[in-house]
């Protein structure tokens, strides 16, 4: 019988990381292709939609020629993506100007809108989330407010994959899980929700049709086929938002498991058979790309962006990235636990999970002339870890859990995983496929989608732990004398974040202003 495989894209923050998955559920051959991000103005993050069809169209060709197989033995095309996003389309599908990301929180007053017109408790449990300038529909309404004539031209409001979805079928499409990032979407009921329309005053024909994520939403159009080096009338299963395909990926896709996905952000993630909900709403809902699940999670903004941020900083050379960061790892491990008493508060973008501030900006307490690059870069990488275990405590009541499983690029540094482990005070179990994770959920769900897999339980089979790192008792206690540090910092800096914030109005934005593309 001849092999089939599916060919999923994970359109992630840094770049698209393409895998192809054979029947089995093997990972055959990866490719990754990097794209450019902007920041036009104070709390503005874009990317070019048409640099993800590039990077679509580049990573196509490199996996057959990799993996040396025929199009005609794809199977099914399915997705993954960075969620949350604002990618105005045309009713050709074309993108009008840049897409607005995940990491953007220029909407901060339209969210504002909207818990003043819903209430902050309904608008959590009617979507499972906050209303947070970080969400779709505040970045849809900033460019209704500031951006009237984009706003007017707009067909459809996407997220990324979707808007890839759009090129390759036609269709204009999300999936629960993609629609569950948006504070638009009624986690339960799994609909647009019109109390959240109204309340925003999008209206509901400027947003796509929503399906389960294992949908086949159309085939690949021959045109676009030739571009790509497929054939034409391929499936294409729409696939799921990042942070559920990452669950599925890492092998939460029933109860009782818990991950920790370590990339630009980091989050806690788990599949359950029902939202769940914090009383201080450290926890946000995604419906799963597994039917009938949902996939919480707890996410910062700035995780290994933060760690990427130090690197640019300090010009730290090597062959490559990951050489550079294994050199930073070097400088890191010769310092202690605790950093010297240096504390990092990771605020780069502002926070959503634990503190939900927009204002709060990353900072350095604690700096003594003795300090060396080592100690600096420690304190990055405990200040996430600090910031995490914020999190973590939101789903220690709700999750059974012995150990917690770390993917993503972060989770190539075995010190970093260490660092984790000393402050949760748990085993941390890293796999051997780390980057892949995300893509591996989205091959995983096209797969059911068309059949080629039988459920998502065969991510049961296909993981295997590359090692385990246990919790040091003294560190650990070290930690939690950091923990209570880093909280005073933060509480005792708040009022300074908001002077900072209307100091940055009053003196205005050098740079480019809003509209200007």
């Amino acid at each position: 019988m001849t092999r089939q495989y599916v060919l999923a894209y994970d359109l992630g923050t840094t770049g698209n990381k393409a895998v192809l998955v054979d029947d089995s559920g093997n990972l055959v051959a990866s490719a990754f292709s990097p794209y450019q991000t902007f920041y036009p103005f104070e709390n503005a993050v874009e990317q070019d939609p048409w640099e993800w069809w590039a990077s679509v169209e580049r990573a196509s060709r490199v996996l057959l020629e990799t993996a040396r197989i025929s199009p005609t033995a794809i199977a099914a095309i399915s997705f993954s993506g960075q969620m949350m996003g604002c990618v105005p389309v045309t009713d050709a599908g074309d993108p009008i100007g840049r897409a607005i990301i995940w990491a953007d929180m220029r909407g901060s007053q339209q969210a504002d809108q909207l818990n003043q017109r819903v209430g902050k408790d309904v608008i959590y449990r009617v979507v499972g989330n906050r209303a947070n300038a970080s969400y779709s529909a505040a970045k849809m309404m900033w460019v209704r407010d500031h951006e009237p004539d984009r706003f007017r031209r707009t067909h459809k409001f996407l997220q990324p994959k979707d808007f890839v979805v759009t090129r390759m079928t036609g269709e204009f499409v999300t999936d629960f899980s993609d629609a569950s990032g948006t504070n638009l979407f009624d986690i339960r009921q799994l609909r647009w929700s019109p109390t959240m329309i109204e309340a925003s005053g999008i209206p509901q024909e400027k947003l796509p049709d929503v399906v389960s994520s294992t949908t086949i939403v159309g085939s690949l159009r021959d045109e676009v086929a030739a571009r790509l080096g497929l054939r034409g009338g391929i499936p294409v299963v729409v696939g799921g938002g990042d942070g559920a395909c990452a669950a599925a990926g890492a092998g939460a896709v029933d109860e009782g498991h818990l991950y920790q996905y370590l990339g630009s952000s980091s989050w806690f993630g788990c599949a359950t058979s029902r939202p769940l909900f914090d009383n201080q709403a450290r926890i946000f809902n995604w419906a799963h790309v597994v039917p009938g699940y949902y996939a919480p999670t707890g996410t910062m903004q700035a995780a290994g962006a933060a760690f990427h941020w130090f690197r640019s900083i300090l010009d730290i050379q090597g062959n490559n990235v990951q050489t550079a960061y294994q050199r930073m790892d070097e400088l890191a491990e010769k310092v202690p636990p605790g950093a010297d008493g240096l504390i990092f508060l990771p605020y780069l973008l502002g926070e959503r999970s634990p503190i939900w501030n927009d204002k709060a900006r990353g900072t350095f307490v604690g700096l003594k002339m003795s300090h060396t690059t080592g100690v600096l870069i420690r304190a990055v990488m405990e200040g996430v870890a600090l910031n995490m275990k914020k999190i973590l405590e939101a789903f220690i009541p709700e999750v059974p859990f012995h150990h917690i499983q770390l993917i993503g690029g972060g989770a190539k540094s075995r010190l970093w995983a260490q660092i984790f482990s000393d402050v949760y005070g748990y085993p941390m179990a890293v796999p051997m496929v780390l980057d892949e994770a995300t893509a591996l959920g989205a091959a995983l769900t096209g797969g059911v989608g068309v059949g080629l897999f039988d459920g998502f339980h065969i991510v049961h089979q296909l993981i295997e732990e590359a090692y385990e790192v246990r919790p040091d008792p003294t560190s650990h206690v070290r930690y939690g004398l950091m923990e209570k540090l880093y909280v005073a910092a933060y509480e005792v800096l708040c009022p300074v974040f908001d002077t900072l914030a209307e100091t940055a109005v009053l003196l205005g934005d050098p740079g480019e202003k809003p509209g200007s593309r």
